[in-house]
């Protein structure tokens, strides 16, 4: 049974990571068009015309295989994850059936309209398009980033027994959860980095080769403020999100930090260290007085609480789910007693660490101390993937921060194109957001580990019955059909990113462009 959590866990982390290589780049870059056709219909300069065209090219080409890998990640809820979406499905299902009526069909149409529509509608029609296009992308954003938000923090829901699934208690308690706020904040903040990055990249490639210079300069310069704004929100939501980590999900914060004692407030905050988790201590540490208590309490008198305590405290929580496990069972047998209800009501937030014992005992409530050490020990993540893949994503960051800053100021003192230098460090950056950003989720769903919805469903009672062959056969299939779409996408963006610009129109576009430099010449 282990083997088909670990491989239906990998099918599900294969997918989703391959599938958000495209997510970011179709939420930042829509905003960009947004921009710069704007731009186009308040100054009526062509080359902004042409940047929209060039960038949207690239953008329709990413959200093509964006769409088609989503389609796909979201199928395993049924195929590998049959009782996850029988257990969840009332609560789970609303935000995704939201997000593929509302969401998803907006912004598919609008689509449609950006590209026929140029010779059809007028300027401000085709605006409005785009924007409602940019609008969908978000809006879709929001309402998977709800339902990940509330596998991450279940909110407005309880369990029923006489269905034995979760059904929704408030609509509105879902929609506000704060974890899912911040994560669509955060992850929205961080896709615009990537289509900053991604246009400053392609554009410094350009000022390298000496090429369609007017076109990447204007290009260069929208993307370092918008680059710019976005890191720095980036950054802000991220200490914003640690802090609500820190509030409803304490074991992830404390597997993050290697936190695994509670110090006197504040805490230090681990810049680096060997986190060891069977001595159950972090090697070599290198330290930063009260740093974590600040960011995760917004104090300097609460504690963050180690890991050794949490598990003492999983361990009290185990012990009352197996007396919930068992007063269930009374329930679904006909002991319907108004004691028996009351008692149940009393325990059953604690139902779910209770079933963690389902991996190792028979029967939960005759489960052995050994057992339940077992599932004690097994209540927490692994440290040292957290605590590195923080500190990798931090890291991009931080050289994402420093990048766009100084591409901002070069826009600013009319610089740019004059540092070449720096517009290599520029184009070989372009995949810090994509680091960053899968580090990111690795953190945030690892760190969940191991309950598939947080203290309510263990990961490994979650998947269905299948053969190890079977989901080793999904998961080959799957791996191939993903790599050649992400190698027909690669091909595709080389392609047009190379053929460039100038590509788009003959004539008057490149006597611009010679009159442009021309100038520059002159003025040098």
């Amino acid at each position: 049974m282990d083997d088909i959590v670990d491989l239906s866990r990998f099918q599900f982390a294969m997918t989703a990571m391959y599938h958000f290589l495209f997510v970011p780049l179709t939420l930042g870059l829509a905003w960009m068009l947004v921009i710069m056709e704007s731009l186009y219909v308040m100054t009526k300069k062509e080359v902004y015309k042409d940047m929209t065209k060039f960038w949207g090219k690239l953008f329709g080409i990413n959200f093509a295989i964006g769409v088609t890998t989503g389609l796909t990640m979201e199928f395993q809820f049924g195929t590998n994850w049959a009782y996850y979406s029988h257990y969840v499905g009332d609560v789970f299902g609303a935000p995704l059936a939201i997000e593929g009526m509302m969401a998803f069909f907006l912004e598919s149409t609008f689509v449609g309209l950006f590209f026929f529509g140029w010779d059809r509608l007028t300027k401000l029609q085709h605006l409005a398009s785009t924007c409602l296009v940019a609008l969908g992308s978000s809006m879709s954003a929001l309402w998977i980033l709800i339902a990940n938000g509330w596998m991450q923090n279940p909110v407005g829901a309880e369990f029923n027994y006489e269905t034995m699934r979760m059904e929704m208690t408030s609509f509105t308690e879902l929609v506000f959860n704060p974890v899912a706020q911040v994560k669509f904040v955060h992850t929205v903040a961080s896709g615009y980095v990537a289509g900053a990055m991604f246009v400053l990249a392609i554009s410094s490639y350009y000022l390298l080769k000496g090429r369609d210079i007017p076109f990447a300069k204007r290009s260069f310069a929208i993307a370092a403020a918008f680059g710019t704004a976005g890191i720095l929100s980036t950054i802000v939501l991220g200490d914003e999100s640690g802090y609500e980590v820190g509030d409803v999900q304490k074991v992830k914060l404390a597997a993050i930090e290697s936190e695994w004692e509670t110090h006197p407030a504040p805490a230090a905050f681990n810049l680096i260290g060997l986190p060891n988790q069977e001595e159950q201590r972090t090697d070599y540490a290198i330290k930063i007085p009260y740093a974590l208590g600040i960011i995760a309490t917004r104090s300097i008198d609460k504690q963050v609480i180690g890991l050794k305590d949490l598990m003492v405290q999983h361990e009290l929580r185990i012990r009352n789910g197996m007396i919930a496990y068992g007063l269930l069972q009374k329930l679904r047998s006909g002991d319907k007693s108004e004691q028996n209800i009351a008692a149940f009501e009393a325990t059953k937030i604690d139902l779910g660490y209770g079933l963690l014992l389902k991996r190792y005992a028979p029967d939960v409530i005759d489960a052995s101390e050994e057992q339940i050490q077992m599932a004690v020990n097994d209540s927490i993540p692994g440290v040292a993937p957290l605590f590195w893949s923080f500190r990798i994503m931090v890291g991009a960051g931080i050289a994402m921060l420093f990048i766009f800053l100084f591409a901002f100021y070069q826009s600013a003192r009319s610089q740019i194109g004059k540092n070449k230098f720096f517009h290599r460090i520029c184009l070989y950056s372009l995949p810090l957001p994509w680091i960053a950003i899968e580090a990111g989720w690795f953190i945030a769903e690892y760190g969940r580990q191991p309950w598939a919805i947080a203290e309510i469903l263990p990961t490994h009672m979650g998947v269905s019955t299948l053969s190890r062959e079977t989901v080793l056969f999904s998961i080959i299939s799957i791996a191939t059909f993903y790599t050649v779409l992400l190698v027909i996408e690669m091909f595709l963006m080389f392609r047009f990113a190379r053929k460039g610009p100038s590509s788009l129109k003959t004539g008057k576009y490149h006597f611009e462009q010679l009159d442009d430099s021309a100038k520059n010449k002159q003025q040098g």
